[in-house]
């Protein structure tokens, strides 16, 4: 996306009010108007004194139009801010609602701190520009665009040096842009490497102290930033050059508007009052070619930035629905995979040729070794990727055929990684059913025997369990999850590596849980623990990907495969008979 298609979608976006920001853009000309209008006025009163003649007509015109002028610039700027405010909170509102939208390969790929800054930074930019074109840029304009023709009736020779003063401004401009634009792109690719270096560091924050790396994580940073300023310097020189040279294009024109007006009013062909209107022209052009610089300054330095953030709004979701897809009904629960492959890229990792069903209300248990696919079999399921080859079908409906909102509201998972918010127990408990009252919460907490460890904390269920959930054991947060797939309620149920991370007493524990939430739903578990797994209807044992064995515990390590030897090595740990 180039710099100029990067600003018209920023325009776009402005659709949303179009009216209003149409009447802004207006009001803003006006003003612009009006303040070209002011120097003439000064003049034709400086000739009115200087001839003895009656100024008051001309003073009283130049008090209400200046009166008329400043409540006009109050309104617009007002208006302006808010409207600028509401936006930047509207693109930040798209851009996040994007973001989460996007495959996880997407957020590895990037990292979560250089996607916060995309949303962040870019929204900051585009409320900036908002505000500076209808505040000043849209005046500015309309000023010069109407000063010129006034000008030139007034005295085309004096005219001509504010013409001058204004080409000497576009050229300055054009040639500060052009030694600027490329150095700016990787100034922004520098403040996304800090921020994702950031990102990452907080985000690994126990790893980075239990290790002692506050030293290298620290020198590592400033070394990225210090790449930063190195691309940043020269183009601030420029933009520092050009503010140089234009202050004294500035000067120079004043002065020469001064000598030629004197030489002018020596042969009477100019008055007084003519030189100071003049004066104040150039004063005006000199305001409004100042912002009009600043302004494309912010541009280009700004552009890499918003463009970032339009090329998140725009990123392509390789999971979309079909067109009018209807919602997934459920009457069963029966998951089929019927010769589904995904390759990843042209190597030899992904699944092949899977081809199982999931009896309604039954449990299927994935094992095998690292890398044999588990994990990317569930997020089939989930539509968290489609398959290049075959289908899978719940209930006998296609899952790409019906709407993916519906899909996923009908299946609760449970993580290895618990996934718990920076927000209360009850928040995070209740985002399974956001509707959920305090009633239903605290019943999904006792099912998930989380009831006993939430009474000890303070505030119980209002208490906030920091970010991550690091406030919390392993176990209780893995109750949280659990509590949160009871109250979802939902049909089907994945149970994703739920229990590996636990010490023995707190798997019993959880397993009691999980067998609460397995009760009457459609599962599917992946497991390394066999106490999650040995009560399986089946177990599907995968190896590169393919489905190589399957069938109950007792009878697979009979059969002396890579499921015994899984057992046989330690792999897999049986559980202990419990009464």
């Amino acid at each position: 996306m180039s710099v100029t298609q990067a600003y018209l979608a920023a325009l776009r976006f402005l659709t949303r009010e179009r009216g209003l920001s149409i009447a802004l853009a207006i009001a803003s000309g006006a003003i612009g108007i009006v303040q070209m209008i002011e120097p003439v006025l000064f003049g034709l009163v400086v000739d009115a004194l200087s001839r003895g003649g009656n100024a008051w007509p001309a003073i009283v015109t130049w008090a209400v139009l200046g009166l008329v002028g400043i409540l006009a610039s109050v309104l617009v700027a007002v208006a302006a801010d808010r409207l600028a405010h509401r936006q930047r909170l509207a693109a930040m509102h798209a851009a996040f609602e994007r973001a989460i939208t996007l495959p996880i390969s997407y957020h590895a790929d990037r990292g979560t701190g250089s996607v916060i800054r995309t949303i962040v930074a870019g929204a900051d930019a585009l409320f900036g520009t908002w505000l500076s074109v209808f505040r000043e840029q849209c005046t500015a304009v309309i000023a010069i665009v109407v000063l010129t023709p006034v000008a030139f009736w007034m005295e085309w020779r004096l005219a001509l040096l504010l013409v001058a003063l204004a080409t000497l401004y576009a050229v300055l401009n054009v040639v500060a842009v052009r030694r600027t634009s490329g150095g700016q792109a990787n100034v922004e690719h520098h403040h996304m490497e800090v921020s994702r270096r950031v990102g990452d560091a907080l985000t690994n924050v126990s790893i980075v102290q239990s290790y002692g790396r506050l030293t290298r994580e620290t020198r590592a940073l400033r070394g990225v930033m210090d790449d930063l300023l190195v691309a940043q310097y020269p183009v601030l020189t420029w933009w520092a050059v050009l503010t140089v040279l234009t202050r004294a294009a500035s000067t120079i024109t004043m002065v020469a508007i001064f000598a030629v007006g004197a030489l002018l009013a020596a042969t009477g062909e100019v008055t007084v009052g003519e030189i100071v209107s003049f004066v104040g022209f150039a004063g005006l052009l000199i305001a409004k070619l100042d912002a009009l610089t600043s302004f494309v300054s912010r541009v280009l330095l700004q552009a890499p930035t918003i463009r970032s953030l339009f090329e998140l709004l725009d990123a392509p979701s390789p999971i979309v629905d079909v067109a009018n897809a209807p919602p997934l009904s459920i009457p069963r629960g029966e998951i089929r995979y019927d010769g589904v492959t995904l390759r990843y890229g042209d190597g030899q990792q992904g699944v092949f040729d899977l081809d199982f069903v999931v009896p309604a209300g039954a449990t299927v248990a994935l094992v095998g070794p690292t890398g044999a696919g588990k994990t990317t079999t569930v997020a089939l399921l989930q539509r968290l990727r489609d398959p290049d080859a075959g289908q899978i079908l719940i209930d006998g409906q296609p899952i790409n055929a019906v709407s993916l909102a519906s899909l996923r509201h009908a299946m609760a998972v449970v993580f290895q990684d618990s996934g718990i918010f920076n927000r209360s127990i009850a928040e995070n408990i209740g985002i399974g059913r956001p509707d959920a009252s305090e009633d239903d919460i605290a019943a999904a907490a006792a099912q998930a025997e989380a009831s006993e460890f939430i009474a000890t904390k303070p505030n119980g269920m209002a208490f906030v369990v920091g970010e991550r959930g690091a406030a919390l054991s392993g176990g209780e947060r893995q109750r949280v999850a659990i509590a949160r797939a009871i109250l979802k309620d939902a049909p089907i149920l994945i149970l994703d590596e739920a229990t590996s991370a636990l010490d023995t007493a707190t798997e019993a524990t959880i397993k009691r849980a999980l067998d609460r939430v397995r009760a009457g739903r459609t599962t599917i578990v992946i497991a390394h623990r066999l106490s999650t797994v040995a009560d399986a209807d089946v177990i599907l044992v995968m190896d590169r990907g393919r489905i190589v064995e399957r069938g109950q515990f007792d009878d697979l390590v009979s059969q002396g495969g890579l499921f015994a030897r899984l057992v046989a090595e330690g792999s897999l740990i049986k559980p202990r008979e419990t009464d």
